[in-house]
């Protein structure tokens, strides 16, 4: 119980110490956008490559992890849109719970699965991001052209987000140089390695600055519904998955941390872009990221 404590205080502190240098104005505020897309663009798609390409994934229940992952998030999307039939929420609004129920934030998964199983976790965790992001993505956007107005559909509205996502493209591209035997050559592993070891601190204080803490004022039904699919129900369903399969040990503990992750940021820029609801998506961010401080280590002690 204490190690996983200990494990993720890190975590949090830097996610913490990302709200108050905002608050506090510690760095211009023109800063936060373009940290936020060198790591997106830059420094986590190093970290997914390097790791990916060198990863020994002999022995790594690669399609079952995948499958648990991507099985748990579907099952939440899906139970929280049965539920829609009972819920008095625009479609806009609408887009922004689904999003809440099932995209997971990437950077503290990552930072995480570092601080509990080494770089071992972080190459399971890859394999879920592999797995998750392509799917919360693509679901995510069909939400949005579908219910949120003013958007034009199309089958290019609803793919080319997801292919040109550079977490997506990085993983494929480790994954293929591993798989194929080319690895990286020592100068650009170690190039990566650097470029990849400010993924995790800036990730996490990007996070911390994305905080929309006034947002909270107005937490209702609809943002407690949709953290308890995200963070409560989506992990439990991991749990269960992960016991169907027979995962064990450390693929286990990776599938529920996954699973238990509070909402990404992005999805507060996706919603901006396609006519969802704003203001409620970065509600339910602030929410669950604060909710997951709590939910998190609770889940992995008890389902250690």
């Amino acid at each position: 119980m204490l190690a996983v404590v200990v494990a993720l205080i890190p975590v949090f502190v830097l996610i913490v110490l990302g709200y108050a240098m905002r608050r506090l104005e510690f760095v211009p505020e023109a800063f936060w956008p373009p940290a936020e897309k060198l790591t997106y663009y830059v420094t986590f798609p190093a970290l997914l490559v390097q790791n990916l390409a060198e990863a020994d994934v002999a022995g790594l229940p690669v399609l079952p992890l995948a499958g648990v992952e991507a099985t748990a998030t579907v099952l939440s999307g899906l139970a929280l849109l049965l539920a829609w039939r009972w819920l008095d929420v625009s479609g806009p609004a609408f887009t922004s719970m689904i999003q809440g129920a099932i995209r997971p934030n990437t950077y503290v998964g990552l930072a995480a699965a570092a601080s509990l199983y080494g770089a071992r976790g972080v190459t399971l965790m890859a394999i879920c991001v592999a797995a998750v992001v392509p799917l919360v993505n693509l679901l995510s956007v069909v939400a949005m052209v579908r219910l949120a107005s003013g958007h034009a559909s199309g089958w290019r509205a609803m793919v080319l987000p997801v292919a040109k996502n550079p977490l997506i493209l990085a993983c494929l591209a480790g994954i293929f140089l591993n798989l194929a035997g080319i690895g990286l050559p020592l100068w650009a592993s170690q190039t990566l390695r650097i470029l990849g070891s400010a993924a995790l601190p800036i990730g996490l204080l990007a996070v911390g600055a994305g905080l929309h803490l006034r947002a909270l004022r107005r937490t209702g039904s609809h943002v407690l519904l949709t953290s308890a699919c995200k963070l409560l129900l989506l992990p439990l369903l991991a749990v269960a998955g992960a016991a169907w399969v027979g995962l064990d040990g450390m693929a286990r503990g990776v599938a529920l941390l996954y699973a238990a992750l509070p909402c990404s940021a992005s999805a507060y820029v996706l919603a901006r872009q396609m006519g969802g609801d704003a203001g409620l998506m970065a509600n339910i961010i602030s929410t669950q990221t604060l909710l997951a401080a709590i939910t998190i280590p609770l889940l992995l002690i008890g389902f250690p």
